[in-house]
């Protein structure tokens, strides 16, 4: 057991050995590298595995004998300062390990499909696997210092993978937000750590604890700066995962491949923040008012991001608001110590949010070829619905992931989420009504997203575009350049390179004619149509961790059912930093406090099923209530209602406004006004002393008669008159 330990530090850089030989194929031997481009997935997905039987063994070694292993090595040897490297494997490790190289796994095979028409497909996956490496050294550091290196290498990866379509200058303007964002939140963290190594001399995360316990205990540091340095840390975790008020940049990620949605934005580069947390929370726990900062910041950020959601047409931006509530939920567990809770929920959700990811990206590839390869209309959920009839497959497992979010037994992320709000009301009655609020939120805004894709008929009629012989549609395609599509009124032609579509329309029902070249032979399939199965393989795997992953955390006690792997995972952490560590319900309990989660997350589907159902527009109209309300006071008020409602989603809540007035515009004219000082008045003084000693010169010169016995005489008459002032001034 102890030699499978002593080798656990090779896991991040398993994925390594792919960045590298693309890299260097790509840099001494372009042709042949890109020649055999689709060969890199096999060891990418091969590399990965190794890293996943790796953390399932240390995960299974850890459930039955509760161990936590750390190994140190010195790396920087001075007076007074010591920087130890090394690795620590124990529960929250194995867990991040586990979901990190799962979804992975799942999200390489995915997008050797998904990307495979894509020119930059060499330089996805070499992103991909640098960004696996640097997510698993973080999982994997045993110090501060270490998570701060690969803190900023995962959001490096993350702003290339954001902006990996660059020409498209909204994909550009994404990564630089996300950039700029976490940039404050980093800023956050390094001052937070540097102020803790001031205090306790040390980055050590055991030494961190135990010596600003003491200190704590016995009054030799300053509450307040403690509780400022944590702040700080909180800081860092509150922008990577997207908590308010640092949550800006989430939604706009989005305009990244849709695989890079469900790695980074789903499972794993969010999840850093909360990992974060977690890996503190013994040092939080012992500071006053921060755990209830962080409890705060959750019980603000899952309304928000709820709230967020109900009026956003791009059906990837509805489930990042989704993946920044559902964070929320996790770090409102944190704020309250309920760590176990917490843990549970970031599996639970993982998953069920990866699969939502790739099943939007299963939906966006069979629309592409309606709307053409223009993300603002592919992800639009206007020109969607009645998709049941042509992804099946696809409709089944995103039905499911919907049910799972929305908190549905037996679903996974109903046992996760119902424990959190039992946590969450014997702690503070408020947040709990907060958070059943947000469920029933929570179950509208996604079954919204579902009845929108796949209720009704397909919505996308070519009178939707222009019906004139000669008009032409220009979209940006998935490499960047424009596209041209030439529309008129009976089809719709396109070619791009060897792929001919013809689009007819008979009446509603739209049949898709796509007829392409496949080893040769020519193939003719319908759209939109399912993906391939190496495609749909991904979205089945997931599907069963949706329905059965729920099931490790399921305890009651008197020995009903004792299926709690979870507890027994958790064991070595959950004895210090969990207040809620010996959870354990009877079943009469626990199904009689899951009836009312329930009750309000189906209220929330029904609603979303009266608004968004096929009898009803795909707008948010309230046409029920219109037809009872249809004048006067009632009827103004409705109309208010609904305007301030969609208004405040719709404009994400007017926060980036606010952003973009108070600080960007702020910064913008403290700019001009710098350029302003710099070049009228800094500059203005060196230039009026060059000219104004041009001019001393030219006058000077003027006056001069060219004798030097003039010169002399006037040079010993100021003298005689400087010595006289000197001699006898002081007289």
């Amino acid at each position: 057991m102890k030699h499978t330990y002593e080798y656990a530090w090779i896991i991040p850089f398993l994925p390594l050995p792919v960045t590298m030989l693309i890299g260097l194929g790509l840099l001494f031997i372009p042709t042949a590298t890109k020649n055999i481009r689709r060969i890199w997935a096999f060891p990418s997905v091969l590399l990965l595995s190794i890293a996943m039987v790796f953390s399932v063994n240390l995960s299974i070694q850890q459930i039955n004998g509760s161990f936590i292993y750390q190994y140190l090595w010195s790396w920087v040897i001075n007076n007074d300062f010591s920087l130890e490297f090394g690795y620590l494997i124990d529960p929250l490790t194995s867990i991040m390990s586990i979901l990190i190289t799962t979804v992975g796994i799942l999200v390489l095979i995915y997008s050797d499909i998904y990307m495979s028409h894509d020119r930059g497909y060499l330089r996805f996956f070499a992103y991909l696997s640098f960004f696996n490496a640097s997510m698993l050294g973080l999982v994997t550091s045993s110090n501060l210092i270490q998570i701060y290196i690969f803190w900023e290498l995962v959001g490096m990866c993350s702003y290339l993978l954001i902006g990996f379509w660059f020409t498209r200058p909204i994909a550009a303007s994404a990564c630089q937000k996300a950039f700029v964002t976490n940039r404050v939140g980093d800023l956050g963290l390094l001052l937070g750590i540097l102020g803790l190594y001031w205090i306790t001399g040390s980055f050590e995360f055991r030494d961190l604890f135990e010596i600003t316990n003491n200190l704590i205990r016995n009054n030799e540091v300053s509450s307040l700066f403690v509780t400022l340095c944590a702040s700080l840390l909180f800081v860092g975790a509150v922008a990577k995962s997207a908590q308010f008020p640092l949550h800006v940049w989430l939604p706009d990620a989005m305009e990244g491949p849709t695989p890079i949605s469900a790695l980074i934005h789903a499972a794993t580069m969010v999840a850093a923040g909360i990992f974060l947390v977690a890996r503190l929370l013994p040092l939080f726990i012992i500071i006053p008012y921060i755990m209830n900062f962080i409890s705060l910041i959750g019980v603000i950020t899952v309304p928000l991001g709820a709230t967020l959601a109900f009026a956003q047409r791009d059906i990837k931006r509805s489930l990042a608001y989704s993946t920044m509530s559902q964070l929320g939920y996790i770090m409102l567990a944190l704020g309250i110590g309920s760590y176990r809770a917490a843990l549970f929920h970031l599996i639970t959700h993982a998953y069920s949010k990866a699969l939502l990811f790739l099943g939007s990206g299963s939906i966006i590839h069979s629309m592409e070829p309606l709307v053409g390869y223009s993300p603002e209309k592919s992800q639009n959920m206007v020109f969607m619905g009645g998709l049941t009839r042509y992804v099946p497959i696809t409709r089944i497992t995103f039905l499911l992931g919907t049910l799972s979010i929305c908190g549905i037994p037996p679903l996974a992320c109903f046992w996760s989420k119902d424990e959190i709000l039992n946590d969450s009301w014997l702690y503070s009655p408020i947040f709990a009504t907060i958070a059943y609020f947000t469920a029933g939120l929570t179950a509208f805004y996604m079954s919204r997203v579902y009845l929108l894709t796949f209720d009704g008929n397909l919505r996308v009629h070519l009178k939707n575009y222009s019906s004139t012989k000669n008009d032409s549609l220009y979209s940006i395609s998935l490499w960047g350049k424009e596209v041209p599509k030439v529309i008129n009124k009976n089809f719709f032609f396109s070619t791009i390179k060897n792929k001919v579509l013809f689009f007819n329309n008979p009446r509603k029902n739209i049949r898709y004619l796509s007829t392409h070249l496949v080893n040769g032979k020519k193939n003719t399939s319908i759209y939109p149509h399912e993906p391939n199965n190496t495609m749909l393989f991904p979205l089945l795997i997931l599907v069963l961790f949706t329905l059965f992953i729920g099931s490790i955390g399921i305890h009651f006690d008197r020995g009903e059912i004792d299926f709690d792997i979870l507890s027994k995972w958790l064991s070595p952490s959950t004895n210090f930093v969990d207040q809620n560590s010996n959870y354990s319900v009877n079943s009469y309990e626990f199904f009689t406090n899951a009836i009312f989660s329930v009750s309000v997350s189906v209220f929330g589907l029904y609603i979303a099923y009266i608004l968004y159902g096929s009898i009803f527009s795909f707008f948010l109209n309230f046409d029920l209530i219109n037809s009872f309300v249809k004048s006067g006071p009632k009827r103004i008020i409705l109309d208010q209602i609904k305007n301030v409602i969609y208004n405040w989603s719709y404009n994400r809540g007017y926060i980036d406004i606010f952003y973009t007035r108070v600080f960007i515009m702020s910064i913008r004219g403290l700019t001009k006004l710098t350029r302003f000082s710099d070049k009228y008045i800094i500059d203005g003084i060196i230039n009026g002393i060059g000219i104004a000693s041009f001019f001393i010169g030219e006058g000077m010169k003027s006056i001069g008669g060219g004798r030097i016995s003039s010169y002399l005489f006037l040079y010993f008459f100021y003298v005689s008159i400087f010595l006289f002032i000197f001699l006898f001034g002081h007289v």
